[in-house]
């Protein structure tokens, strides 16, 4: 049976999402963008927001922030070098990033998601069940998506609170305990 080389999952991205462009708002070039981060207001502190088509991006453009706002849950975002609607129009669907040295520091117990990915996920009981491929989010809580070894179909594990015992960066595991009825019983 092959065994998961951990170090080729795990990555380390040059850029954290802020939001995504949905479209130009208004004439005098303002972007409506959905906000993809826990700390919108620290825009507010950012010289230079990164725009391109997600953080995989090898050259995405630097932008300087005008101006932004609220409005009903969206932020209204002006940069300086866009000057009308037209200019605007083309950065429909792209991204605004941050590089990863200018992120928000985080609270001491908090991590990235994209840390998460490449870790080995184990029971409570010490279960070995396989390793984090992605984490979704789904609003209510993250779902992280566990390829099994050996197995075709990954698990799909919910992640909140009471699911979640402890993540160790330093050893690449988290410790969950799940509900009764969640895993598969296997023959």
């Amino acid at each position: 049976m092959p065994s998961h080389n951990r170090s080729l999952h795990h990555y380390e991205p040059d850029y954290l999402l802020l939001g995504e462009i949905l479209r130009p708002h208004g004439v005098k070039g303002e972007l409506k963008i959905r906000v993809l981060t826990d700390y919108p207001e620290r825009l507010a502190e950012l010289d230079v927001i990164y725009v391109g088509s997600g953080i995989d991006d090898t050259a995405p453009t630097e932008m300087e922030v005008n101006s932004f706002r609220f409005h009903q849950g969206y932020l209204l975002l002006k940069f300086k070098q866009i000057k009308d609607r037209t200019e605007a129009e083309r950065y429909r669907g792209l991204f605004l990033m941050v590089d990863i040295e200018h992120a928000v520091p985080l609270e001491d117990g908090e991590i990235y998601l994209h840390q998460l990915i490449g870790l080995e996920v184990q029971t409570d009981d010490g279960q070995i069940l396989g390793i984090i491929d992605e984490v979704l989010e789904t609003g209510a809580n993250d779902v992280y998506v566990v390829q099994q070894t050996g197995k075709k179909h990954p698990l799909l594990l919910p992640a909140h609170d009471e699911t979640i015992l402890e993540i160790d960066l330093e050893q690449q595991q988290i410790t969950m305990k799940l509900p009764d009825g969640l895993l598969p019983t296997s023959d």
